[in-house]
């Protein structure tokens, strides 16, 4: 537990990644295998981190080639001990990428939020929608938030589910991106707030960039 995160991170590999990964190799050259590691039903991996240095790589780089999608970075001490529940001290960015909207026949480029939300969404008595988190483990009525459905979604069909939403600051508003199907519960008001923080600080690309550059440069760096 008092560990830091670089000896943590190591051992992942040594203790958990490492030893099955020999045992595979030594099975696959063996004539008569006792197990298929190839029938496994999932396999575990260890998630890679880099220095502040290379963010621009990841940014630019990296992350584009992924198979599956990533909505930004998380910020994380070399040296910090594991820290149960939520960790303050981790610096988490999300950067929206660029997608075409058209607008009266012209294409014109949008920045949508990537900060989601997991809401509970619910019809009420003649139509109403709404939307839901939760506060010390209950329902918590989240008044003045609307969300759309531009994808064609029928809200009726939806209501009773969990659905992540993503912030519009041009139209202020919520639209719906996807039913989460591996969800029972809706965000807490505190991830809500530090949501809606992370959409008013506004830390663009351009400028994570340049602090990090600056950060680099300190005489104190080492991770």
């Amino acid at each position: 537990m008092e560990r830091p995160f670089c000896e943590r991170w190591k051992m992942i590999e040594e203790e958990v990644i490492e030893p099955p990964n020999l045992e595979r190799q030594y099975i696959h050259q063996s004539r008569n295998p006792d197990y298929r590691y190839d029938l496994e039903p999932f396999r575990v991996r260890r998630k890679d981190f880099w220095l502040p240095s290379t963010i621009t790589k990841l940014l630019q780089e990296f992350i584009p080639t992924l198979s599956h999608e990533a909505d930004g970075l998380i910020f994380q001490g070399c040296h910090d001990p594991y820290v149960p529940r939520t960790h303050e001290g981790l610096l988490k960015w999300k950067y929206p990428p660029y997608v075409p909207r058209t607008h009266e026949g012209l294409l014109k480029w949008k920045y949508p939020e990537m900060n989601s939300m997991d809401f509970l969404f619910e019809i009420v008595d003649e139509n109403r929608q709404l939307l839901y988190l939760y506060e010390r483990g209950k329902k918590k009525l989240m008044d003045g938030n609307h969300v759309d459905f531009k994808n064609g979604e029928d809200p009726s069909e939806l209501s009773g589910k969990i659905i992540e939403c993503s912030w519009d600051s041009e139209e202020q508003v919520w639209n719906c991106m996807r039913v989460r199907v591996d969800k029972s519960t809706p965000n807490d008001i505190n991830t809500y707030r530090k949501v809606m923080r992370s959409i008013k600080d506004n830390i663009t690309e351009e400028v994570l960039l340049e602090d990090i550059r600056e950060i680099v440069r300190l005489p104190m760096y080492v991770c």
